[in-house]
Formats: C-alpha cells, sequence, structure tokens
C-alpha cells in the first residue's frame, strides 16, 4: 500500500495556491532542459519530459486551464502542445506580459488566479504580477529571486510535475471538485 506524498505549504504560500484557477508555462527550460539541436532539415528539436506532460494532463483533467507563453516559434513545440491538448498557446511572444493581458481578456481570470512558471530574464515582469511564480531548480539567478516556489527537479526533468502536484493537492478548485463527486 502506497501512502499518498501531499506537501504541507506554509500558510503564504497556501493562500497563493488556493485561489488558482490557470497554470501558464514557459517553454525553453520550463517544459525542456533549455537544451535545442538542428535537425539538419531547418528544423530545431527539443526534449520533453512524459511525466511533466502526464501532469498537465492531471491538472487539466482536474479543471484547470493551461497555457504556454514562449518566444519560440517552431514547429516541435506546436506538435507537443498539440499533443497535451493546451488550450492557450502564444508563440513568438518575448513580451509575456503582453501575451498574459490577452490570455485574461480570453478567460476572465484574475492575476491571483494564475500561476507562471518561467526560468530567464524574459520571464521575470510576468513572475512578478501573477499569483503563484514558480520556476525549476536550475533557472537564473533572476527568476529564482522573483518566485514563490522552486522546484526540486530541472526543467524538463519533473519541474512542472512538481508545480502540477502541488496546484493539485492544495487549490480550492481541485477541493471543490473532489468534493462534488463525494
Amino acid at each position: 500500500m502506497s501512502k499518498k506524498r501531499t506537501q504541507k505549504l506554509p500558510k503564504a504560500l497556501a493562500a497563493k495556491v488556493k485561489p488558482l484557477k490557470a497554470l501558464l508555462l514557459d517553454c525553453d527550460g520550463i517544459l525542456t532542459d533549455a537544451k535545442v539541436w538542428y535537425g539538419g532539415d531547418g528544423s530545431w528539436r527539443r526534449s520533453y519530459s512524459i511525466r511533466d506532460g502526464f501532469g498537465l494532463k492531471k491538472l487539466i483533467d482536474a479543471g484547470f486551464t493551461v497555457g504556454i507563453i514562449t518566444s519560440s516559434a517552431t514547429e516541435d513545440i506546436r506538435e507537443r502542445v498539440a499533443s497535451l491538448k493546451i488550450p492557450h498557446f502564444y508563440e513568438g511572444r518575448f513580451d509575456k506580459v503582453n501575451a498574459f493581458n490577452d490570455f485574461k481578456k480570453k478567460t476572465g481570470f484574475k492575476n491571483n488566479e494564475v500561476a507562471y512558471m518561467g526560468d530567464d530574464d524574459p520571464d521575470v515582469p510576468l513572475l512578478e504580477i501573477v499569483g503563484f511564480a514558480a520556476t525549476v531548480a536550475d533557472a537564473l539567478p533572476s527568476a529564482l529571486n522573483a518566485v514563490d516556489y522552486v522546484t526540486q527537479n530541472k526543467g524538463g526533468d519533473g519541474g512542472v510535475r512538481e508545480v502540477c502536484e502541488l496546484i493539485i493537492e492544495n487549490s480550492k478548485l481541485y477541493r471543490s471538485l473532489i468534493n462534488a463527486k463525494v
């Protein structure tokens, strides 16, 4: 018999997670290990964690909205987004706050209802305004200094899954879904 691992959060952090309804992510360095390789046919390729993908699927199945905001614009990212059925996708967006504002107009969410994971300088302005900001263990110092939570895992290696589990276990939306099923 296995025990369920529930992460006990400090009160201040739990208060930021509780109202969450959406998770937005950067791609390179968050969903990937920040490495790209050239395919020889003009394409760029990245490696993605199946565990991170399953965490996002669990989050979506639990009623959360998920989206990606990336400055990259490549086919492999589009393929990953499509395979995970992520409904909100902003590619080639260097101004991530502007993309976030577009997302809020489409969804009606407020800042405190959205979490964002980013790992680099362009992510910092958005990390500073969302309700819950997270990054991966191998993020750059600017991102590490701008977040509420740093994962134990690295980008492309379970960091996203860790945040998905934390949100699922501690959010008000998830709790209300569980109670509705009982």
